[in-house]
């Protein structure tokens, strides 16, 4: 509606009404008087243009202990009766809960929230990147006493087992398992085997001396020789999340031990020494 049409239904409303208006109003001839204006005697039909002015007021009449007429600015609103405040999603949505429909309020897109930067990667660990956290390698020790008899077998027995090691690699704290994997023996005389396991005394086994064992060599020659036994390790780290594994072995060195290798030498005698305890060689 423009503001001619509004204008003009003011008087018309008052005419209707019986509103006294104090003040005719000035109708422009560029616009046909409505029949309700003629009828209230307020149209002047000698004015031109195309508006209409309303220059006076209202009387309002109290005297009859009525309640008073709406005010001006009351005839003027054009929006209707008043409206209920227009809720937000978020208050709608709030209403809605018990229907069980999920709430959530939106970040404003004018203030995003700053992406957090992300986490940089672990370089991948090898079993090279491990070999400081690997253990001294196990000492051998031969039986009886790191001595032998030529032609006879000596014993040979390696202590390593499973066992965790803690540190930092790349800046984070790691945790290591190491687990035996092989056993490699070096006798000292240019002879070597790999076993499964370091091997058992002769007691833990339930034999006699210079009995053969899986770990056992001969020594053809007396002599002296530096033994040894180097470790293999799996490895599995653990950064925090649980263990993996790592591809490869880690090799622990062992220390030489002396061996003292003696040769035995046998005679015909008539008596044992236990029989004759003062016969030669007893």
């Amino acid at each position: 509606m423009s503001m001619t049409q509004t204008l003009v239904a003011i008087p018309t409303l008052i005419a209707l009404l019986g509103v006294p208006v104090t003040t005719p109003l000035a109708w422009k001839s560029g616009i046909a008087c409505p029949k309700e204006l003629q009828l209230a005697g307020v149209c002047n039909a000698t004015n031109t243009g195309n508006q209409i002015v309303v220059d006076g007021s209202r009387a309002n009449d109290h005297s009859d202990g009525a309640p008073g007429r709406k005010t001006e600015d009351s005839w003027h609103s054009s929006a209707g009766p008043p409206q209920p405040p227009v809720k937000s999603e978020f208050e709608q949505c709030l209403d809605d809960w018990n229907r069980y429909i999920g709430c959530f309020q939106r970040a404003d897109p004018a203030d995003p929230a700053a992406p957090s930067a992300p986490a940089p990667a672990i370089p991948a660990v090898t079993i090279t990147d491990l070999a400081r956290f690997a253990p001294a390698g196990a000492v051998v020790a031969g039986e009886p006493d790191n001595v032998g008899v030529a032609g006879l077998p000596t014993n040979f027995v390696a202590s390593a087992s499973a066992h965790t090691v803690s540190g930092e690699l790349f800046g984070y704290p790691i945790t290591v398992r190491f687990t035996p994997a092989g056993f490699d023996f070096d006798y000292g005389d240019g002879t070597a085997a790999t076993t499964s396991d370091g091997g058992r005394s002769w007691s833990a086994l339930g034999q006699a001396q210079f009995t053969p064992t899986t770990t056992s060599h001969v020594y053809s020659e007396r002599g002296e020789y530096d033994a040894s036994v180097d470790v293999r390790y799996t490895a599995e780290i653990d950064l925090g999340i649980g263990w993996f594994p790592v591809d490869g072995e880690v090799t622990s060195a062992g220390p030489a031990q002396r061996i003292r290798i003696f040769e035995a030498h046998t005679a015909l005698v008539a008596h044992t020494c236990e029989q004759a305890p003062s016969s030669p060689g007893c």
